[in-house]
């Protein structure tokens, strides 16, 4: 663990150390494809290597700061309570889409369904703004639409600005989100993502080994995802 402290010469390891990103998970639950980025256990729980989790970390920001430059669509993904904030937080200051929460199958493998439920909430809200639902339906059938409404922002709020297929996803825990991993990988989507011990990482396109459980740990990764995207907009400036 000493030479996990001697970080003042690195300001990114130091940064990532302060955070907790060093911790995995108990070395029972180590997925094989982790291994080489374990640097030692201490009480049965995986310590990652901060030297190669920077390195990863620099190749996913290169790719950020090039779909930046071209203005290409990122989708920002997370379920885990830890990660919501954030994840809304970072794809926001991008006016990017994001789903926090539940991923609904389908999203990428079946877009085109997904985009006309997305169409109908566009639709509804219009509708109830201009005041034409209440010129056409009693005040239950309002009330019923109100429901739907709700549900479908449920689901759908964060996605309103997919027009397409994005260009690649950055996700929390691609274990966890194995289904958007899935997705992804079908529809040639590119995943980076922060992934724990028990990932398996040959799924994912830019994995970043990493504490992946933790509130700081997530907002770090997030942030510095968002900032490399934002730099490569600067540049094409």
């Amino acid at each position: 663990m000493e030479a996990l402290k001697n970080t003042k010469n690195d300001p990114i390891i130091d940064a990532l150390f302060r955070a907790g990103v060093h911790y995995g998970y108990a070395r029972s639950r180590r997925h094989p494809s982790v291994k080489p980025y374990i640097f030692t256990s201490k009480n049965k729980t995986d310590i990652f290597d901060l030297e190669k989790t920077k390195d990863l970390l620099e190749k996913s920001k290169e790719l950020l700061k090039n779909l930046g430059r071209e203005g290409k669509q990122v989708l920002f993904v997370g379920s885990k309570h830890e990660a919501l904030p954030f994840v809304r937080k970072a794809a926001e200051a991008l006016g990017m889409p994001y789903v926090a929460g539940r991923w609904v199958g389908g999203t990428l493998t079946n877009f085109s369904v997904i985009r006309a439920r997305i169409d109908k909430l566009l639709l509804l809200r219009e509708q109830r703004e201009a005041g034409e639902l209440a010129a056409k339906y009693t005040k239950k059938e309002q009330l019923m639409i109100d429901r739907e409404i709700a549900r479908l922002e449920n689901l759908f709020a964060g996605l309103v600005s997919l027009k397409s297929l994005p260009t690649a996803i950055v996700a929390i825990d691609p274990g966890k989100e194995y289904i958007v991993v899935s997705e992804a990988r079908k529809t040639g989507v590119t995943v980076v993502a922060l992934a724990g011990s028990d990932c398996d990482l040959s799924l994912v396109n830019y994995p970043v080994v990493g504490n992946d459980a933790s509130s700081q740990s997530i907002a770090l990764f997030l942030e510095t995802m968002a900032s490399s995207y934002q730099e490569g907009q600067k540049r094409s400036a």
